[in-house]
């Protein structure tokens, strides 16, 4: 019998957290949850750090406040942590992956907040988690950089599933290296600004079909002025979640100026239709004009080494692969054959410094043909 693919009810959520309270923010997104697995979602979307607030002060006259980023990092969420706990318990209950964006505090320097995007999984655990690779202008005043370790698509019973956070989507070659894996189902989050309507319009339906994927976009939404602590500034985001298929088009949505959570039924089988015609990372790629290359490699700020690992790693960079090891050869005869008819010009004109000098050079290229010399 043929194969079959998965058909199953994604969810998009758009609401507000509860502005700067963990647990009480943790709590509705149980709360939300629950009520897409009644109805039947097998995947649920929440917008950018929902978990406890995107830090909309960022634009403001407060963008280096000390003290606003103590308290978001207060709130901020450790993976693991009884937060993720109570999150991966829900996401059991309702029998669906979750994805929700929240402000990773880091465990290892406790200084650094991350915008982190926290995977569920049905049987309630955590399956993943991706930092955003770059934060946008001024959010660098709020969060570190991510790395290429979890540029990640999930191998899960729903399909490849994926996902980048905002601008993460501006960044060309992340949107290929998910691409290239095959990802089938993208979940995108946003906060998202009011400005940002139109973007996040094409943006999102350019994603979906450049990648023939299904797109899950949850967008935050927020009604009203910041808190006076908080500059009391207005905040214009409207929302704008949507669900849209391997075409380009709307399944359903976008959503504006309501608390709303978007349903839509996903059949895979849609998209590989859509990759007959363009499958980026399959048939309609060319890996030998172009080949994107990921550093998957964790950057942590500090790595213990003993004295042999440090040797191991010294010379595990010197050693260069046979074709190399041929051509570095074939320039250094070059370079010997050059230093030779020097050397005897200069021995004709009596110059006996530069002919010694010469000399030793010469055997320094003759040692190093042979594969006996170091630069050390």
């Amino acid at each position: 019998m043929p194969d079959t693919l998965p058909k199953f009810v994604a969810a998009a959520v758009q609401a507000e957290p509860v502005f700067m309270d963990r647990e009480a923010t943790v709590e509705k997104a149980c709360e939300l949850i629950d009520e897409a697995g009644r109805s039947g979602a097998r995947l649920v979307v929440f917008p950018e750090t929902w978990i406890p607030t995107y830090p909309w002060w960022h634009t403001s006259e407060h963008v280096f406040s000390g003290q606003h980023f103590a308290q978001l990092w207060r709130n901020a969420v450790e993976v693991p942590s009884t937060a993720t706990e109570q999150l991966a318990d829900a996401a059991r209950r309702a029998g669906a992956y979750v994805a929700i964006g929240i402000n990773e505090r880091d465990v290892a320097t406790r200084g650094t907040i991350y915008n982190a995007m926290l995977y569920l999984s049905p049987d309630g655990r955590i399956a993943h988690k991706h930092r955003k690779l770059i934060p946008t202008f001024t959010e660098r005043t709020i969060w570190g950089f991510g790395d290429g370790s979890d540029l990640q698509v999930l191998e899960t019973s729903i399909g490849r599933l994926g996902g980048l956070i905002c601008w993460e989507h501006e960044v060309t070659l992340a949107k290929y290296a998910l691409y290239a894996q095959g990802e089938q189902v993208h979940c995108a989050t946003w906060p998202a600004y009011s400005m940002q309507n139109d973007h996040i319009d094409f943006g999102m339906r350019q994603y979906a079909y450049e990648g023939a994927c299904f797109t899950v976009s949850a967008c935050g939404i927020h009604r009203g002025s910041l808190p006076e602590e908080f500059g009391g500034g207005a905040v214009h985001a409207n929302g704008g979640t949507a669900i849209i298929g391997p075409n380009g088009k709307y399944l359903v949505g976008p959503a504006y100026d309501v608390e709303e959570i978007l349903y839509a039924e996903i059949d895979l089988e849609a998209a590989i239709r859509e990759k007959h015609a363009r499958d980026v990372g399959g048939h309609y790629a060319r890996p030998d004009v172009f080949r994107l290359v990921v550093n998957a490699e964790p950057k942590p700020a500090l790595a213990f080494a003993s004295a042999a690992d440090l040797s191991a790693s010294h010379n595990s960079r010197a050693r260069l692969d046979a074709p190399t090891q041929e051509a570095v050869v074939d320039r250094l005869e070059m370079v010997r054959a050059y230093l030779g008819s020097l050397i005897d010009r200069i021995e004709a004109d009596g110059d006996a410094d530069t002919h010694e000098g010469l000399a030793e050079a010469l055997a320094s290229i003759d040692m190093a043909a042979a594969g006996m010399w170091t630069r050390d």
